[in-house]
């Protein structure tokens, strides 16, 4: 990424609400880039926050898994640290310093947790476990994985799964990542169901659990990263792609001696 690209990421982060008229992040209207599982797909990334560019965001929301499966881990942590999101952890950034415990994963997401231990250093480790669970800002509730046991980073992949997680939020709008499929699911009186469409107007009188999908690996089926707009004055949220040179990527998780699906599996988005 270009210097000054990254420059202009950096500043609007400096102070929070930097559009004219936004002092403060509580009860101010704001635009959030919001984008999870980035999985050190450096591309990918890197095209997000290019198209973030155009998007006027005021605050980074960031839904974890900084590392795992890709081959930029260092390069990866260093441009999230210098856009400073608000950041919870992942499964993937707990178990590469020893957080979480590996037999949770398949044998090639433990290979590249292997990899990202041996490449990281002490800096580095020490900023993922820095990170926690469960962040909040104004009426958004952020977690990895499920509010039910965030510690075990549980999957919502259905309505049940969404049901669960909903009774344990207080918040407006909970954003979660991990399953690396974009869904938006809303809670109104007891009732459950899900959107269709990739964005939707935020009502009152209902709670949203929204899976803001993959940055680096995505699995619904599109090889597009994807990445998330929430304007809070506007009340709409939006579930977005970009395109990004996958081959690239595919060649450096090749040349780090990962295993071969890791980079198979990035043109199938699954």
């Amino acid at each position: 990424m270009a210097q000054l690209g990254l420059e202009r990421l950096v500043r609007d982060q400096e102070v929070p609400g930097s559009n004219p008229g936004t002092p403060t992040i509580l009860g101010v209207k704001m635009r959030y880039g919001i984008f999870s599982d980035i999985h050190a797909n450096l591309e990918a990334f890197e095209m997000v926050l290019e198209a973030f560019k155009n998007e006027y965001i005021d605050r980074y929301i960031f839904v974890g898994d900084i590392v795992g499966y890709g081959a930029d881990p260092v390069e990866c942590i260093s441009i999230l640290r210098q856009i400073n999101p608000i950041a919870v952890a992942g499964n993937h950034d707990w178990a590469a310093v020893g957080l979480f415990d590996k037999k949770w994963f398949n044998q090639y997401a433990e290979q590249a947790i292997k990899f990202t231990g041996s490449v990281l250093s002490e800096e580095e480790k020490n900023y993922l476990k820095s990170l926690e669970l469960t962040k909040q800002i104004d009426t958004i509730g952020i977690v990895h994985g499920s509010l039910d046991s965030p510690d075990m980073f549980k999957y919502v992949y259905d309505l049940f799964d969404a049901e669960v997680c909903l009774e344990e939020s207080l918040n407006h709008i909970c954003l979660i990542g991990h399953t690396h499929r974009p869904v938006i699911f809303y809670m109104k009186g007891f009732d459950v169901n899900y959107v269709v469409e990739s964005e939707v107007h935020i009502q009152d009188g209902t709670r949203y659990l929204i899976n803001v999908g993959s940055v680096g690996q995505p699995r619904d089926g599109n090889p597009y990263a994807c990445y998330c707009v929430y304007d809070s004055d506007k009340r709409f949220f939006q579930i977005k792609r970009v395109p990004y040179d996958i081959h690239k990527a595919q060649e450096k998780i090749l040349n780090a001696g990962l295993p071969h699906i890791l980079a198979d599996r990035l043109p199938q988005g699954r």
